[in-house]
């Protein structure tokens, strides 16, 4: 059944790419005589009034068959003018284009249904504001965005995908703040973003998040009013004085509503738990406690009354052995700075600690309010792709749980759906087109090639992750098919396309002979690629295998 459902996958993608060809060869009027999906022996045959169709036997490819001149197929006069040579270079170069177009255009047709089967979008409402970013004294927690540039927007994701695409230029705000309608003006500070195989992208952004910091706090100093009651850093506050609480922003209500008197304070702490299961495994359980919290009667906010503060700058794991761990960083600590500059948020320290180029960074932190510091190595870089795309292991973790945010319904199909739709085409055809350059030039290795058994494995392992992942994986392989199907290889769409150039250079078409031995040589390219292809994918699955086996033995 998988090979069925492998097989009708392929055929779809192969329709798309030879229907867009079929199409245009209606359009202007050339005569075809059959329309192809698979090769092989044929399964299925229908007559058509000029055309016939057929379903191969092997789903690996397809045709249309036109009326040319130079085929051993006779050619009435009457149907002299619909033969494929007659028409203008114009036309004949829409006609071969169309079929890789399709690939690529029915992508975009794919993404909108992934984005259109998302049933739970968060509302544009702001949980968060990072302090040191754009929207830091401009944006509260709370506020609402109705509008960006004057269009309206319904979730958090269209203001993201606002901010991602415009960075260094003004967005206009209008937001509904405390019940009232106000309006700012915000620039998104510019990121680079740097991907596999050497892409950089400049994306914007100004340091919010849709969800509320739950409230877990970081507890340092061991003469704060917290640290005396029993509280320490990692407890979740549940409730103060009998009153639930589920966001730092309701703690620090409450605590700035009090004024010296001693409240119970419900907590849940997490507790590491080795070896639990048989030794299968570390995990964390939350075990309950209660104490009796004494805020101090003066103090501009929570930390200062109290000693608790938000646990986002708290280092809850370093991994052993790390540069790190051996510095003597510990789960626990508070960072302060990184190379002299002050920390204002956990996102500024992986930016600056994981950003290039890589190096030794000095950092300080708090551990029972005492200052330390030390100089630490970014781990070695990690290669995450065949191309050598360097990527530094993040060895010291942090914890900030959020609260769940409300979700809302879908957005605008025009204003968020296909744009992103678009986009997310654009994206994919931008990487596998660097791909292909850097193979041709040799900076990729020819490992990388995948093959019929890769495309399978890929497709299988999307089906079984939900229906949204196959059509990203039906996407990806649709784009391939497109962008292969251009490259300058006679018998391929892109090497007719290099015949129509060097026609319209000499104004005239290239001798039948140059073109039967151009396409001789380009199916003998083709052949090599598919047996290498092949060889790749023969490979990477004994590999897997031989890894499957050597688990199993020990």
């Amino acid at each position: 059944m998988d090979l069925v459902y492998f097989a009708g996958l392929m055929s779809l993608l192969i329709f798309v790419h030879e229907f867009g060809h079929f199409v245009c060869a209606k359009i202007f009027g050339v005569k075809v005589l059959m329309f192809s999906i698979g090769f092989g022996p044929k399964v299925v045959r229908l007559r058509g009034r000029e055309t016939e169709y057929c379903i191969g036997l092997l789903p690996l490819g397809g045709f249309v068959k036109m009326l040319e001149e130079n085929r051993q197929d006779p050619v009435l006069p009457e149907d002299k003018h619909r033969t494929f040579d007659a028409k203008p270079l114009w036309q004949r170069t829409i006609i071969v284009l169309a079929g890789p177009a399709m690939n690529l255009l029915f992508p975009v047709l794919l993404y909108m249904c992934v984005f259109l089967a998302q049933s739970e979008f968060t509302a544009p409402t702001v949980g968060f504001v990072l302090p040191g970013h754009a929207a830091a004294g401009k944006l509260q927690a709370g506020d609402r965005v109705l509008s960006v540039n004057g269009e309206r927007i319904t979730t958090f994701a269209e203001l993201k995908r606002w901010v991602k695409r415009h960075p260094g230029q003004e967005l206009k705000l209008k937001l509904l703040r405390k019940n009232e309608h106000a309006e700012i003006t915000i620039t998104p500070d510019e990121h680079i973003v740097r991907k596999p195989l050497g892409i950089v992208q400049r994306e914007g952004s100004i340091g919010v998040g849709p969800h509320r910091p739950s409230a877990v706090v970081g507890v340092n100093h061991r003469q704060s009013a917290a640290f005396r009651a029993g509280l320490r850093t990692f407890d979740r506050v549940t409730e103060v004085n009998g009153k639930p609480v589920a966001s730092l922003s309701e703690l620090e209500a409450i605590i700035r509503q009090n004024r010296g008197e001693t409240v119970p304070v419900t907590y849940l702490r997490p507790t590491l738990v080795r070896g639990a299961f048989g030794s299968l495994g570390n995990f964390f359980v939350y075990q309950s406690g209660l104490v009796a919290l004494t805020p101090e009667t003066t103090g501009a906010d929570m930390f200062a009354r109290t000693g608790m503060e938000p646990v986002d700058l708290y280092v809850s794991r370093v991994d052993l052995g790390s540069s790190a761990w051996q510095a003597g960083l510990r789960p626990g600590d508070r960072l302060t700075h990184i190379d002299h500059a002050e920390l204002t948020g956990w996102s500024m320290f992986e930016e600056r600690l994981l950003g290039p180029p890589l190096k030794s960074h000095e950092i300080r932190w708090l551990r029972d309010g005492r200052v330390q510091e030390a100089r630490i190595e970014t781990t070695r870089p990690i290669v995450v792709d065949d191309a050598g795309s360097p990527q530094p292991a993040v060895t010291i973790h942090h914890w900030r749980p959020h609260v769940p945010a409300r979700h809302e319904g879908r957005p605008s199909v025009l204003n968020y759906v296909l744009p992103s739709a678009v986009e997310e085409t654009v994206e994919v055809i931008h990487f596998i087109s660097v791909g292909l350059w850097k193979i041709a030039r040799g900076e990729l290795s020819l490992s990388t090639l995948g093959g019929p058994v890769t495309v399978y494995d890929v497709v299988m392992q999307e089906r079984d992750k939900g229906p949204g992942y196959l059509l990203w994986a039906m996407a990806v392989i649709s784009i391939n098919l497109g962008l292969i199907n251009l490259l300058p290889i006679p018998v391929l769409d892109g090497g007719h396309l290099v015949f129509f150039a060097a026609e319209a250079t000499i104004r005239r078409p290239l001798p039948l002979r140059v073109r039967e031995f151009a396409s001789l040589i380009g199916f003998i390219m083709l052949v090599l690629l598919v047996g290498l292809a092949l060889r790749n994918d023969v490979v990477r699955r004994w590999d897997v295998i031989r890894a499957q086996a050597e688990v199993i033995l020990g």
